[in-house]
């Protein structure tokens, strides 16, 4: 056999290979798997956002009739419904942290609606914003202070979760007591005051809703409208949690009262039967290794039980 013919037959004979090769592939290819089936193929199914026929913010309608009112908040529930983690976090930290506040805006008469700016400011964290706030609450220095807040550096009360409360509650009602809306109020919050009353002066409107804001504040309350029907219905936005998912309170503590100098809190926390971490965890208001506490002022410090 002639030197071509074998290289016609051996070319012949690796076509002949790649075609079966490629047609096994492709059937392959096309048929299922056996541990598939029709809900496994997808890894999950993302829906539009339908909106129910009404939405409040402390009793105060959204004006739904309003298209543009529609797709903001729309928007705000697609962002917080799909960013997983920290909305599972959110759902996980509520029944932690809600429980504090809660008590604390039914006793100042603030709308139950407003533990939501606690999530959309912080998101249950006691982060520091670019700006310098601080807290849950993320109250600036200067606006702690003259609500009652000690900071230093040594104590710094915008983390002491209960004295924070308060402190914004104050705050709160008296925006309410200017602006006479609780809307207003949050937008205000968020903002400034008196930049909001401008707003309202320069583009002769009285409702959030017909203000043309900063993008922040152009989405804040929407974003608190929205993490309150998320938190509220996690089910209709495919979350699933169960009370063993959920965090429990940090209310398990007794209380050491301290109106001198800690020289060293690792000690301290030892002498208590615990450590320096679980200290800090249930006392994140103490911002340093001690509290040298010069003044003498009286501090309640937890030790937790556990």
């Amino acid at each position: 056999m002639t030197l071509s013919r074998l290289l016609g037959l051996g070319g012949a004979v690796a076509a002949l290979v790649l075609v079966a090769v490629f047609s096994s592939s492709t059937a392959d290819d096309r048929a299922d798997p056996p541990m598939w089936n029709d809900d496994a193929r997808l890894p999950q199914i993302v829906r539009a956002v339908r909106l129910a026929e009404h939405y409040d913010f402390s009793g105060e309608p959204l004006p739904l009739d309003n298209f543009d009112v529609r797709e903001r908040l729309e928007r705000e529930l697609m962002v917080n419904a799909y960013w997983h983690s920290s909305t599972l976090l959110a759902l996980k930290n509520a029944s932690r942290y809600f429980p504090v506040i809660e008590p604390i805006l039914h006793r100042h008469g603030i709308p139950d609606d407003f533990k939501y700016l606690v999530v959309a400011e912080s998101n249950f964290r006691n982060v520091t914003s670019p700006a310098g706030a601080r807290g849950f609450w993320q109250f600036l220095k200067g606006t702690a202070e003259d609500y009652g807040l000690e900071v230093n550096s040594e104590v710094d009360e915008r983390y002491h979760l209960e004295k924070a409360t308060e402190a914004a509650c104050k705050y709160f009602r008296k925006l309410h007591d200017r602006f006479g809306s609780w809307t207003l109020v949050a937008a205000a919050y968020n903002m400034g005051a008196n930049a909001l009353a401008r707003a309202l002066e320069r583009q002769q409107m009285t409702s959030y809703y017909d203000l043309n804001l900063g993008e922040e504040t152009n989405r804040y309350v929407f974003r608190i409208v929205a993490l309150k029907e998320v938190l509220n219905h996690p089910e209709k936005f495919g979350f699933e949690l169960t009370e063993a998912d959920r965090y429990r309170p940090l209310d398990n503590y007794s209380i050491v009262r301290v109106d001198g100098p800690i020289p060293n809190l690792g000690a301290f926390a030892r002498q208590y039967g615990t450590t320096y971490r679980m200290l800090k965890l249930y006392n994140p208001w103490l911002r340093t290794y001690q509290l040298n506490n010069r003044s003498g002022k009286v501090y309640d410090i937890r030790i937790p039980r556990e």
